[in-house]
């Protein structure tokens, strides 16, 4: 086989190699975005529910101070009747006094009422403030490990990087421009074998002669279809 294209197939197997890993990265950060998002998604509610336990407890206030107001007036009136001189006073004063009853009534009812369903939000609040204790913890397990992994990807990168660059070195320069070139619109697919005499990068088959002078190795060839350097794997050689 071409020394060159010999070079060219095993540089295409470094970068293969490389850019295996960014579906793994992404997986990471897909998990810990995923858990990230969980965590965002149970404080909204307890959010949501703190801010309703605070809209009752002001309106129990607002029921309170009611309560009181209409209290005092009551008070006001059994003073007022006591100097009722007419029946039309008594009967505006026990209206008065009615209506102030039963404000008082829907006010101790309300206020019940909102007590009850705070008392079911707190209970509730309790819950998922525990949700979020065990998923902050979750994602600390999960942020460790993904640094781990994140570490040791990197590590496995590095040393990639380093043999692409010592074998670049040693690169005659066209034919790494020529395989970049390649390389920018195909990606990984910028060297790929000849199976069945079909480029296995556009799967498109290829004509005897260009076939023939894949087999030879002699020179790098490129598929007449899509442009991709081609070549005949060693077992389909021997085979």
């Amino acid at each position: 086989m071409n020394k060159n294209l010999k070079e060219l197939i095993e540089l295409s197997q470094i970068d293969k190699e490389i850019d295996g890993f960014n579906p793994q990265l992404e997986a990471i950060e897909k998990k810990l975005k995923k858990s990230q998002e969980k965590i965002d998604g149970v404080q909204s509610d307890i959010d949501t529910v703190k801010n309703s336990i605070d809209e009752n407890t002001a309106k129990i206030k607002i029921y309170e101070e009611q309560i009181v107001t209409l209290s005092e007036q009551l008070k006001s009136i059994t003073k007022k009747s006591k100097d009722v001189a007419t029946e039309k006073e008594m009967k505006a004063l026990s209206l008065e006094e009615d209506i102030a009853k039963e404000k008082i009534a829907f006010a101790n009812e309300e206020i019940e009422r909102l007590g009850k369903i705070n008392e079911k939000k707190v209970a509730s609040l309790e819950d998922l403030n525990k949700d979020l204790e065990a998923l902050i913890e979750s994602q600390k397990d999960s942020v460790d490990s993904a640094s781990s992994m994140k570490s040791e990807i990197e590590d496995k990168k590095s040393n990639l990087f380093a043999q692409r660059e010592e074998k670049i070195n040693s690169f005659d320069q066209k034919i790494l421009s020529f395989y970049e070139k390649i390389r920018n619109w195909a990606g990984n697919t910028a060297v790929v074998p000849v199976k069945k005499q079909a480029c296995y990068g556009c799967y498109m088959k290829i004509s005897d002669k260009s076939y023939s002078d894949v087999i030879k190795s002699e020179e790098i060839v490129t598929c007449p279809h899509c442009g991709r350097i081609i070549y005949i794997e060693s077992e389909s050689s021997e085979s």
